[in-house]
């Protein structure tokens, strides 16, 4: 029954609730069970608070037979990022510089996310600072694959995946500068949404920076649909912020592709390396597209910019958003964030002007592209997930990697340019673990990135396969 209800879709579980059919006690008392059983092997949710679960439970159970009006969520438990903030955990991004930070206020996510009924019972770990794709830090440690335990989670939303594919919560929030969503999801086989700047409004330093975004990591793209109808619409705290409801995501979703003009490539053109069983295991979904009956055929749009931009503008972004921590903690982070920002202090202002003059270029290139494909399928990682006790992969098929972000450039270079990309389960490599390819549509399509993958899903079945830890087997 415990394992029914952990590995139920979030869709189901609050249909159950509303009906009555399990109360929020049962649903709660099962996942804190699993977390139990299963997160002292992988570390993924770190600050959780069981009194105040069973106490909001209750509550929930409560309004229940009263007959109060509930939200969407009402009863789902959920772990925040723990570079969110929400009131009555500490938000301690990773670091030892904010390891007794406890926040006054929820961040808007949060408040979407209660306003709906969902119950907050912990944080899930984070690198520190959400810097890098492999979560580990001071503060929690390292959080491990649950395919291979000896393996990354990926990152920086690596905690929020591994407790989603365990089974601990039915779908997480994420955050994603550099592929901080489809990193964890791609290696925890599951889904995630790097959405469109604005898709989910995001107060922040950078206001009226598109680098950094939000979005939902699920077990099923119907999930992710069903948590971006909450999590997404417009709010005047973001300049950015898109108009359109969040009620755009619950519209029915028609699974014919026949038709649809996707481009596809390995390499980004030729000019990433790529590991081998990585590249093979693109080539293999071509042929699920084709069957879809889509027209498919190899293109990509030329990204060499997206280098200097991302790394620019991430290093201007880094040093504005954390340079009051630096100052008074600088002994305290660790060496790649010193990077990160003294990189961003040494800019100057023609850096930055040529950052954004090649961000529009691209951005015009990608518009261009987009009238002649409706898709765009790349690799999410130029890797297979790695020991979780290196830092970063130092070399990609026998290319050195210079820097810990320098490994993260197929995600990154669609951080550029802006458009959202869809991380969704592609299979898994000779040695077990996940693999995902990334589904890049035009601006703005968030849907319509959703609704491919979602035919892509139904025609696989590759994210079905949960871990066999979360499912009370012993791996290595």
């Amino acid at each position: 029954m415990d394992k029914d209800i952990c590995f139920s879709s979030a869709q189901n579980l609050a249909k159950a609730i509303h009906e009555r059919e399990l109360s929020v006690r049962e649903v709660m008392e099962a996942h804190i069970k699993q977390i139990k059983r299963v997160n002292s092997q992988v570390n993924a949710i770190v600050s959780l608070n069981e009194e105040v679960a069973l106490k909001e439970a209750a509550k929930a159970d409560e309004a229940l037979e009263a007959g109060k009006p509930v939200g969407p969520f009402h009863g789902l438990p959920i772990a925040i990022k723990d570079t969110h903030n929400a009131i009555g955990f500490p938000a301690t991004s990773g670091s030892l510089a904010l390891r007794d930070h406890y926040p006054s206020e929820d961040d808007l996510i949060v408040e979407r996310l209660r306003s709906a009924g969902a119950i907050v019972i912990g944080k899930t770990n984070v690198p520190e600072f959400a810097a890098g794709a492999h979560t580990f830090n001071e503060v929690f440690g390292a959080t491990r694959n649950p395919y291979d335990l000896g393996k990354t989670a990926g990152g920086s939303s690596g905690g929020a995946a591994a407790a989603v594919t365990c089974g601990m919560i039915p779908f997480a929030d994420g955050s994603d500068m550099g592929g901080s969503l489809r990193y964890p999801a791609c290696f925890n086989n599951v889904v995630g949404l790097r959405t469109s700047p604005g898709r989910i409004p995001l107060p922040k330093a950078a206001l009226y920076s598109p680098l950094g975004v939000q979005g939902p990591i699920a077990r099923s793209v119907d999930d992710a649909f069903f948590m971006m109808s909450v999590i997404s619409g417009p709010d005047n705290r973001s300049p950015l912020s898109i108009e359109e409801p969040g009620e755009k995501f619950l519209e029915p979703v028609q699974p014919d592709l026949k038709g649809l003009r996707i481009a596809y490539s390995t390499d980004f053109g030729g000019i990433l390396p790529v590991e081998p069983e990585v590249r093979s295991n693109l080539e293999e979904q071509v042929k699920v597209f084709q069957d879809l009956g889509c027209q498919v055929e190899e293109a990509c749009p030329d990204l060499h910019e997206a280098e200097e931009v991302f790394q620019v503008l991430r290093a201007w972004e880094f040093e504005l958003s954390y340079s009051e921590i630096f100052n008074r903690f600088r002994e305290l982070i660790k060496p790649s964030v010193i990077w990160n920002i003294e990189k961003g202090r040494n800019l100057s202002g023609p850096d930055i002007g040529r950052a954004e003059r090649l961000r529009t270029l691209l951005y015009n290139r990608m518009r261009a592209f987009f009238t002649q494909y409706d898709a765009l399928i790349l690799p999410v990682t130029q890797v297979a997930a790695f020991d979780v006790n290196l830092e970063y992969p130092v070399q990609i098929s026998g290319v050195k990697m210079e820097n810990y972000i320098d490994w993260m450039r197929s995600c990154y270079y669609i951080s550029a340019v802006g458009n959202p990309s869809l991380s969704i389960p592609s299979g898994f490599t000779s040695g077990g673990t996940p693999l995902g390819l990334q589904i890049v549509g035009p601006h703005r399509a968030d849907f319509e990135v959703l609704k491919i993958g979602r035919a892509f899903e139904h025609a696989t079945g590759y994210g079905k396969m949960r871990p066999e830890i979360a499912l009370g087997e012993k791996i290595n």
